[in-house]
């Protein structure tokens, strides 16, 4: 179907959706905007006419079974993504939905058999940003052995998002919409995955600082369930060390960082101010700042890739349905290891 018209229709016009998603397939010639539906009957109507999308649906389940929709964009919280992709492959539709995957590894499990059943229908998740720019230069690097055998990785996202405890309760620090994932860990894993061989065994712990917030509707004082501080231990199957720190407390914070520590050499990643790689090498005298032409950078394709995909001129690379389900696993590994003060095996039983 290279030349068809693929007709796309939106489960949630967030902000993600409206600064990435619709733009990025109003650029694609033959593809068509075709509806939308967000929480409400009202929100529905200002988005379909702040949007310029002709069809309104009372809900999502209206939309996934409109025959006139080929597919679908989940731009939802977490807490909605397995109901919705399943509904939709059964429903005969492709599927895009936003990370994080689902919830947890059951529901990531259960996305990935509905997309199994269905090979005919694309499946993708919306892919970690981090090191997009920098993609094909940092595997060459790797490939090349530029580093060496990694021995040491460190990953950090650590900012202040969450250091005002006067601030209403985000639907990040809810288990229930949210799920397993804590703060940016999943994310960042997710480009980690990119560059390392698998995890094989992780050991975390994890606090709340600040266990209360404010809600966003009346005057209730609400639990925060999703921890604002964690760290853990990893072991990966080439026999490296993983060290993660999360937090959203931090002030002056380090921000997201991925290091890559080798026999050879070292690799700096970081992704506040844009996306820098620094390298240095063994006899250098300190680490310098890689410059790659511009015409050589990668960057977000997300839109153009799952099109692709469904015309049949490309596969999906990032991410599909079984790298997202790996780092699911991850997030949850992570998640039980907290719960029982032990160390947990991946992938999981």
């Amino acid at each position: 179907m290279v030349e068809d018209t693929v007709r796309v229709a939106i489960v949630g016009a967030g902000a993600n959706t409206r600064l990435r998603h619709i733009p990025g397939f109003r650029e694609i010639d033959g593809v068509e905007i075709v509806g939308v539906v967000n929480q409400t009957q009202e929100s529905t109507a200002r988005a379909a006419e702040e949007l310029s999308i002709p069809k309104q649906y009372p809900d999502w389940q209206a939309l996934v079974s409109d025959d006139d929709v080929d597919a679908v964009m989940i731009g939802t919280c977490p807490n909605l993504h397995c109901e919705i992709s399943c509904a939709a492959l059964e429903a005969g539709k492709h599927v895009l939905t936003e990370a994080r995957m689902a919830r947890n590894a059951s529901e990531a499990h259960a996305m990935l058999k509905a997309a199994q059943a269905h090979p005919d229908l694309v499946a993708q998740i919306v892919p970690s940003p981090f090191g997009l720019e920098h993609e094909s230069r940092m595997r060459q690097l790797i490939e090349d052995g530029f580093i060496g055998d990694l021995r040491e990785m460190v990953v950090v996202g650590a900012a202040d998002a969450f250091w005002d405890y006067t601030k209403p309760l985000h639907w990040r620090q809810d288990a229930e919409i949210s799920g397993y994932n804590t703060l940016t860990l999943g994310i960042m894993h997710e480009t980690a995955m990119r560059w390392t061989s698998p995890t094989t065994r992780v050991f975390a712990q994890a606090t709340t600082f600040e266990p209360k917030r404010p809600s966003k509707v009346g005057t209730d004082i609400l639990d925060v369930t999703v921890p604002d501080s964690l760290q853990v231990l990893t072991e990966l199957s080439d026999g490296a060390r993983g060290l993660y720190h999360f937090s959203g407390i931090d002030l002056f914070g380090p921000g997201h960082q991925i290091h890559l520590y080798g026999t050879r050499g070292t690799i700096k990643a970081k992704f506040n101010d844009g996306e820098q790689i620094f390298v240095g090498h063994a006899g250098d005298d300190d680490m310098t700042l890689l410059r790659v032409p511009k015409e050589q950078l990668g960057g977000w394709r997300v839109e153009a890739e799952f099109i692709g995909a469904i015309r049949g001129t490309e596969p999906v690379r990032l991410t599909d349905f079984e790298s997202g389900v790996r780092y699911m696993e991850f997030t949850e590994a992570v998640h039980r290891s907290i719960q029982t003060n032990a160390p947990v095996n991946l992938p999981l039983a």
